[in-house]
């Protein structure tokens, strides 16, 4: 897939702020030091009166957006995911989500592709950190078009959200038709089959259809399912996927402790018991890399989606 166009999460994110703040003028975005590598620099050129840099200081920076919130704005707060999710989570809980204060956290730069950065900003726990906290959104897109979609969603339902976005650049999935069927809480199936689904989020939805491209040249044909949302998590696509696949695959940047693997097991044990293979970080640190070195090493590209599917 390397001649197909990619970009970057981050920059979708960007752009959308950009955009989407010509609209809403009671849209305020916060950022912690990090504008350039979160592109929420786009927003600040254009509207600076509506743009707070708060420094290196996250906790600070939630705890204002909350109370710029309930002034009757709508907040985007942005920084690294480890950052965003890990240090400033009490206050996500306490000063956002209970008091269900209507900001977005918008974090980039998460999983082991951070690359360079190495283990201490290579956040595997955030998807799960954020889908236990009650009221609270989560999405994970796969690409440009699907990310604007999703955040557009968001963006126009009051409360509290958690989007998190890519470093690297994500091939692009979705054409404008496809995007327009993009749902927060409704996941996508990009390619049919019977034979096992593979579930996937975020950048591991394009390694799960280039798998099923190679899996279906030695005859067994998978289906793939985007799950964009990891919650409110579409719990009728997971049941629908294990009658009529009978096993499963999840394949996601994260942990698979807590992430989309566990998510889509709660739901299989109560209501559609079947195998289920989890490809993800498995309970390790990463470590300084490049992007693609990594995710070969610890088990997050299309030949472990292929190898899981193989051994059912």
């Amino acid at each position: 897939m390397a001649d197909v166009k990619k970009i970057a999460t981050r920059e979708s994110y960007g752009r959308f702020l950009e955009e989407y703040g010509r609209e809403r003028k009671d849209l305020v975005v916060m950022c912690a030091d990090l504008s350039g590598s979160n592109k929420t620099d786009y927003f600040e050129k254009a509207f600076p009166e509506r743009f707070i840099e708060c420094g290196i200081s996250e906790q600070d920076m939630l705890a204002e957006a909350a109370g710029i919130a309930h002034s009757g704005h709508v907040v985007a707060a942005s920084s690294f995911a480890i950052f965003a999710a890990g240090r400033s989570y009490e206050i996500i809980r306490n000063s956002i989500a209970y008091t269900n204060a209507n900001v977005k956290v918008c974090a980039t730069h998460g999983g082991i592709t951070v690359g360079e950065d190495g283990a201490s900003h290579q956040t595997f726990e955030d998807l799960a950190l954020m889908r236990v906290i009650p009221g609270m959104t989560v999405i994970n897109p796969a690409d440009d078009l699907s990310a604007k979609a999703l955040l557009r969603q968001i963006f126009e339902t009051d409360g509290p959200a958690y989007a998190r976005f890519s470093r690297s650049g994500l091939p692009v999935i979705y054409d404008e038709a496809k995007a327009r069927e993009v749902k927060v809480g409704k996941a996508l199936t990009l390619r049919e089959g019977s034979d096992l689904a593979i579930i996937a989020t975020g950048l591991m939805v394009s390694a799960a259809l280039e798998a099923a491209e190679a899996l279906a040249d030695k005859g067994v044909q998978a289906r793939v399912v985007d799950m964009h949302t990891i919650k409110p998590l579409d719990e009728e696509a997971i049941v629908k996927a294990a009658e009529e696949c009978g096993f499963i695959v999840t394949a996601e940047e994260h942990s698979v402790i807590g992430g989309l693997g566990s998510a889509v097991a709660e739901v299989t044990s109560q209501k559609c018991p079947c195998r289920i293979a989890m490809v993800g970080q498995q309970d390790v640190f990463g470590e300084s890399g490049k992007p693609a070195e990594l995710l070969e090493k610890y088990g997050m590209t299309s030949l472990d989606i292929i190898r899981a599917a193989m051994a059912r």
